[in-house]
Protein backbone atom coordinates (compact mmCIF):
# COMPACT_ATOMS: atom_id res chain seq x y z
CA UNK A 1 0.00 0.00 0.00
CA UNK A 2 1.33 3.41 -0.81
CA UNK A 3 2.16 5.66 1.95
CA UNK A 4 1.21 9.09 1.22
CA UNK A 5 3.31 11.68 2.49
CA UNK A 6 0.00 13.96 3.65
CA UNK A 7 -0.74 12.64 7.22
CA UNK A 8 -4.65 11.58 7.53
CA UNK A 9 -5.02 14.08 10.44
CA UNK A 10 -2.51 16.52 10.30
CA UNK A 11 -4.53 19.27 12.08
CA UNK A 12 -5.45 16.79 15.05
CA UNK A 13 -9.40 17.01 13.58
CA UNK A 14 -11.41 13.88 11.65
CA UNK A 15 -11.81 15.21 8.20
CA UNK A 16 -15.35 14.32 8.45
CA UNK A 17 -15.91 17.98 10.53
CA UNK A 18 -14.66 19.90 7.58
CA UNK A 19 -17.88 20.88 5.26
CA UNK A 20 -18.24 18.66 2.48
CA UNK A 21 -17.83 20.82 -1.66
CA UNK A 22 -21.19 20.95 -3.14
CA UNK A 23 -21.45 19.85 -6.40
CA UNK A 24 -21.22 23.44 -8.02
CA UNK A 25 -17.34 23.58 -6.33
CA UNK A 26 -16.64 20.25 -6.88
CA UNK A 27 -17.07 20.73 -11.08
CA UNK A 28 -15.37 23.78 -10.23
CA UNK A 29 -12.02 21.91 -8.98
CA UNK A 30 -12.24 19.36 -11.37
CA UNK A 31 -12.44 21.64 -14.31
CA UNK A 32 -9.36 23.80 -12.87
CA UNK A 33 -7.54 19.77 -12.62
CA UNK A 34 -9.12 19.39 -16.63
CA UNK A 35 -7.59 23.19 -17.53
CA UNK A 36 -4.61 22.23 -16.20
CA UNK A 37 -3.94 19.19 -17.63
CA UNK A 38 -5.31 19.05 -20.85
CA UNK A 39 -3.02 16.81 -22.48
CA UNK A 40 -4.00 14.56 -19.46
CA UNK A 41 -7.52 13.98 -20.20
CA UNK A 42 -8.82 11.09 -21.84
CA UNK A 43 -11.53 12.20 -24.34
CA UNK A 44 -14.66 10.34 -25.45
CA UNK A 45 -16.12 7.24 -23.26
CA UNK A 46 -13.40 5.78 -21.26
CA UNK A 47 -12.79 2.01 -22.04
CA UNK A 48 -15.36 -0.67 -20.12
CA UNK A 49 -12.10 -1.50 -18.34
CA UNK A 50 -10.25 0.96 -16.20
CA UNK A 51 -6.31 0.64 -15.41
CA UNK A 52 -7.03 2.41 -11.93
CA UNK A 53 -9.79 3.89 -9.93
CA UNK A 54 -8.72 5.26 -6.75
CA UNK A 55 -11.12 8.29 -4.86
CA UNK A 56 -8.75 10.59 -2.92
CA UNK A 57 -10.33 13.21 -0.74
CA UNK A 58 -8.49 16.57 -0.91
CA UNK A 59 -8.81 19.30 2.11
CA UNK A 60 -8.41 22.80 0.86
CA UNK A 61 -8.45 26.08 2.73
CA UNK A 62 -10.69 29.01 2.07
CA UNK A 63 -7.63 30.00 -0.24
CA UNK A 64 -7.88 26.55 -2.40
CA UNK A 65 -4.29 25.92 -0.92
CA UNK A 66 -4.53 21.96 0.30
CA UNK A 67 -3.91 21.70 3.34
CA UNK A 68 -4.23 17.68 3.44
CA UNK A 69 -4.76 14.74 1.04
CA UNK A 70 -6.38 11.66 2.42
CA UNK A 71 -7.16 8.40 0.20
CA UNK A 72 -10.51 6.94 0.32
CA UNK A 73 -9.95 4.15 -2.07
CA UNK A 74 -6.21 3.45 -2.94
CA UNK A 75 -6.02 1.69 -6.53
CA UNK A 76 -3.98 -1.04 -4.80
CA UNK A 77 -3.19 -2.79 -8.05
CA UNK A 78 -1.64 -0.23 -9.71
CA UNK A 79 0.77 1.17 -6.83
CA UNK A 80 2.03 3.92 -9.07
CA UNK A 81 -0.77 5.80 -10.00
CA UNK A 82 -1.57 7.15 -6.22
CA UNK A 83 1.50 9.29 -6.52
CA UNK A 84 1.12 10.23 -9.80
CA UNK A 85 -2.52 11.18 -9.00
CA UNK A 86 -0.76 12.92 -6.03
CA UNK A 87 1.74 15.02 -7.87
CA UNK A 88 -0.57 16.11 -10.83
CA UNK A 89 -2.98 17.66 -7.38
CA UNK A 90 -0.10 19.61 -5.48
CA UNK A 91 1.07 20.97 -9.00
CA UNK A 92 -2.29 22.21 -9.52
CA UNK A 93 -2.50 23.90 -6.36
CA UNK A 94 -3.94 26.43 -5.60
CA UNK A 95 -7.73 24.94 -6.37
CA UNK A 96 -10.53 28.04 -6.34
CA UNK A 97 -11.64 29.31 -3.53
CA UNK A 98 -14.82 27.72 -1.93
CA UNK A 99 -17.75 30.30 -1.32
CA UNK A 100 -19.29 28.82 0.72
CA UNK A 101 -17.33 28.32 3.97
CA UNK A 102 -19.17 29.79 6.93
CA UNK A 103 -17.58 31.62 9.73
CA UNK A 104 -15.67 29.48 11.58
CA UNK A 105 -15.08 26.94 8.99
CA UNK A 106 -11.28 26.78 7.71
CA UNK A 107 -11.73 24.05 5.07
CA UNK A 108 -13.33 21.92 2.37
CA UNK A 109 -13.45 18.31 1.70
CA UNK A 110 -13.23 18.06 -2.49
CA UNK A 111 -13.59 14.21 -3.00
CA UNK A 112 -12.86 13.31 -6.85
CA UNK A 113 -13.01 9.93 -8.32
CA UNK A 114 -10.03 9.07 -10.72
CA UNK A 115 -10.48 6.79 -13.19
CA UNK A 116 -7.52 6.44 -14.95
CA UNK A 117 -6.86 4.93 -18.23
CA UNK A 118 -4.07 2.26 -18.96
CA UNK A 119 -2.84 5.27 -21.22
CA UNK A 120 -1.87 7.33 -18.14
CA UNK A 121 -4.89 9.52 -18.90
CA UNK A 122 -7.94 10.01 -17.01
CA UNK A 123 -11.17 11.52 -16.31
CA UNK A 124 -12.56 12.84 -13.18
CA UNK A 125 -16.06 11.38 -12.26
CA UNK A 126 -17.52 15.09 -11.82
CA UNK A 127 -16.79 15.17 -15.71
CA UNK A 128 -16.77 12.05 -16.97
CA UNK A 129 -18.19 11.34 -20.51
CA UNK A 130 -18.82 7.47 -19.25
CA UNK A 131 -17.88 4.56 -20.05
CA UNK A 132 -18.27 1.99 -23.28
Amino acid sequence: MHKSPWSSDADGQDSVLNPVADEAYRKRCAQHLYDRYPERIYTGMLPPMLYAIGVLEVLLDEDGHIQDMNWMREPAQAPEVPPLIEALVQAAAPFPAPQHLRHGEVMVSYTETWLWDASGQFQLHTLSEGQQ
